[in-house]
Order: C-alpha cells, then sequence, then structure tokens
C-alpha cells in the first residue's frame, strides 16, 4: 500500500509546517498556555484565512470538502508545533455535525462553522463513567438534558456544544443557551483548555441517528488525536537529537554513547511507527470505511502510548535540565499524554481492536 502524499498534500504540509513554525514559536506557546482563553483571536483569524476550520466540511456547507488525509496532514504539524488552537474540538463537532446533523443544524451551525464565523466541541466524558459515547447514561427530557460532562475542550469559547447522550445518541445544545454552566478544570495540558459543563434542564436538539456515520466520525476524530501525536513525537525526538549532538561529555557528544544512541533510535521506531499507523486509518476512512474503525483505534493505541513514550526519552535524553520547568520539553510530554486519554485511552482502543478483529 502506497501512503505517498499527492501534490496537493504535499503542499498543504509545507503551507502549514511554514504557517505554524513561524506563528506559534515556543515562547508563544508558553505563554499562550499560561493565559485563560489559550489563544487569540488573530490567531483564530489567521486559521480561518486558510480554510482550516471548514477542512473536512463538504462544499456544499461551505468547507472545502477535503478527506481525513489532508485533515491528519494539518493535525500532525499542529502536533509538531504544540499550537495552542481551538481548531481540534472545531473539528469534533464539525464532523459530528456532518454525520448525524440535520439540515436546519447545518445551514444554522455547521455553515458558519466552517466559515470560522462560529466554534464548537464535543462533550462525550460523562461525570460518572467513562468516555465512550456507546456507555453514555444520559437521557433527555422533554427536550432537554440534565446531567454533567466533564474535560470538554475548549467549551469555555464554544458556541455550541456536541453532547453524547445513551445508546450512541448526540445532542446540539447551544453553549449560552439557558441551562449551561461552564467551570474551567485544571488540565494536565496547559496548551488545551478544558472545561466542566453542568446541564440543568438546558435545551437540546437531537443529531439524527446515524450510527455508522456517527462511528466513522469518531474515527476520524480518533485519527486526527493519533497524527497530532505524531507530530508531538517527532518534534520531541529531534530535540533530543540535536542535544544529543551538541552536549558533551569527557569531549565526546552524548549521542555517541550506546545508551543515549539506542534510546534515539527507539524513538524513531516509534515515531515512525505510529506515523504508518495513523496515515493508514486516515486513507481508510477516505476509501475503506469498512476497515477505518479497527485502523482507528490501532493508531489511537499505537500513537497514545508512543507519544508519551517518545516525549519521556527526549526528557531523559536532556538529563537534569530536561527535567526543569524551563524547559520546553513538559509541555511535548503533557500533550502527548493527554492526547493519549481523550477519547479513549489505548487500554480502551486496543479492547476494542480485538472485539473488531474477533468479528
Amino acid at each position: 500500500m502506497n501512503f505517498e502524499f499527492t501534490d496537493d498534500q504535499r503542499a498543504i504540509k509545507r503551507t502549514a509546517h511554514e504557517f505554524l513554525e513561524a506563528r506559534y514559536r515556543l515562547d508563544t506557546v508558553r505563554e499562550l498556555a499560561e493565559g485563560e482563553r489559550g489563544f487569540t483571536d488573530e490567531q483564530w483569524r489567521e486559521l480561518v484565512e486558510l480554510g482550516w476550520p471548514g477542512v473536512i466540511v463538504p462544499e456544499d456547507h461551505g468547507g472545502l470538502g477535503l478527506g481525513a488525509v489532508e485533515l491528519i496532514v494539518i493535525a500532525e504539524e499542529m502536533g509538531y508545533a504544540l499550537a495552542p488552537s481551538p481548531l481540534s474540538s472545531n473539528t469534533c463537532a464539525a464532523l459530528l455535525l456532518v454525520a448525524g446533523g440535520t439540515d436546519e443544524m447545518r445551514a444554522r451551525w455547521l455553515e458558519p462553522l466552517a466559515r470560522g464565523e462560529l466554534r464548537g466541541t464535543v462533550a462525550v466524558w460523562d461525570e460518572h463513567g467513562g468516555w465512550s459515547p456507546a456507555h453514555s447514561e444520559i437521557e433527555p427530557a422533554d427536550g432537554t438534558i440534565s446531567a454533567t460532562k466533564i474535560a470538554v475542550a475548549d467549551a469555555g469559547s464554544a458556541d455550541f456544544l456536541i453532547v453524547a447522550g445513551a445508546d450512541g445518541r448526540h445532542f446540539l445544545v447551544e453553549a449560552r443557551g439557558p441551562g449551561v454552566r461552564i467551570v474551567p478544570e485544571q488540565p494536565l495540558d496547559p496548551t488545551r483548555k478544558l472545561f466542566r459543563v453542568e446541564l440543568d434542564g438546558a435545551p437540546a436538539q437531537p443529531l439524527a441517528h446515524q450510527p455508522e456515520r456517527i462511528a466513522s466520525a469518531y474515527a476520524t476524530i480518533v485519527t486526527m488525536l493519533a497524527a497530532e501525536n505524531v507530530g508531538v513525537a517527532q518534534r520531541a525526538m529531534e530535540m533530543a537529537v540535536e542535544y544529543a549532538r551538541d552536549r558533551k561529555q569527557f569531549d565526546r557528544p552524548i549521542g555517541s554513547y550506546q545508551a543515549v544512541s539506542h534510546r534515539c533510535a527507539q524513538m524513531l521506531l516509534e515515531v515512525e511507527g505510529a506515523r504508518s499507523l495513523s496515515y493508514w486509518a486516515a486513507w481508510a476512512v477516505d476509501n475503506e470505511p469498512g476497515t477505518a474503525p479497527l485502523a482507528a483505534s490501532m493508531a489511537k493505541a499505537y500513537g497514545g502510548d508512543a507519544g508519551f513514550r517518545v516525549t519521556a526519552s527526549a526528557i531523559q535524553v536532556h538529563g537534569g535540565i530536561g527535567f526543569t520547568w524551563e524547559h520546553d520539553l513538559h509541555f511535548f510530554l503533557k500533550r502527548a499524554k493527554a492526547n493519549a486519554h481523550a477519547f479513549g485511552d489505548s487500554r480502551w482502543h486496543r479492547d476494542r481492536v480485538a472485539e473488531l478483529a474477533a468479528l
């Protein structure tokens, strides 16, 4: 199977890399991480000008109409730059609206989202229970929802929420509507803001119940997160290799010692393994939908573990300086670990792979 990018995909990757490198220097990332919002309006406008909020949205709904492969190209570069941005959570909402939104919802919410005029996010993690919407206990009553969702990314700046309910059903709730209270949480990853969403009789519009389409949307979401972890791990590995070349002990670069060089080689193995799986999963979403859930869970499980192991190894290569707050590597480790837990951790997805492989 050939995963070589097309000329257009290579152009997207090059543009994304150059743009993010110029806009999100690590000192900028650190400054944004310390703020309450995590991004600026100017940064969001620049992403909108590139068309990224609508990259996966069909053209007849105002988007670019591109596929999962183009999406993960951008996601990988977002991870490489460690860009603090609501783009990821916004894309999750877009995918679910494309999969199950009614015509009215798409006109009211999806088209403005694709134009960057509105932002959305997805609330899946129940306060008491797992992340999976298939196991949520939330049941609407009289067109309203009363429940609490935790670890909702970028809810503080979102205009609407896609809330996962019982039996795999989903509901759209206006973020500033009645019965909605959004409270900041203390995130593991300070570059991605998390919130607790308390719903008390909040009006909720049901999305169409389309299990296969919704499953494909979630497969795309976890593939996007796996690709982002590839970018995070790639950057951490490069930082470790550069340090191993420059840092000397006993008049020799530390990279010449086997204990360090073997660790760097293992990083490369895991980065390339995670990259291959995420590319395969994205290809499957676009070309082989029946394989997509299996491929996506494989990519998420491996990418979640690899992202954390590679960033942790990079800190070890840096020695004492790598453990300090002043060094930037801890931001990469935290993003990798947070991504590993979002939308199902590696253990959950390995169980999912076993379940799907047995069918």
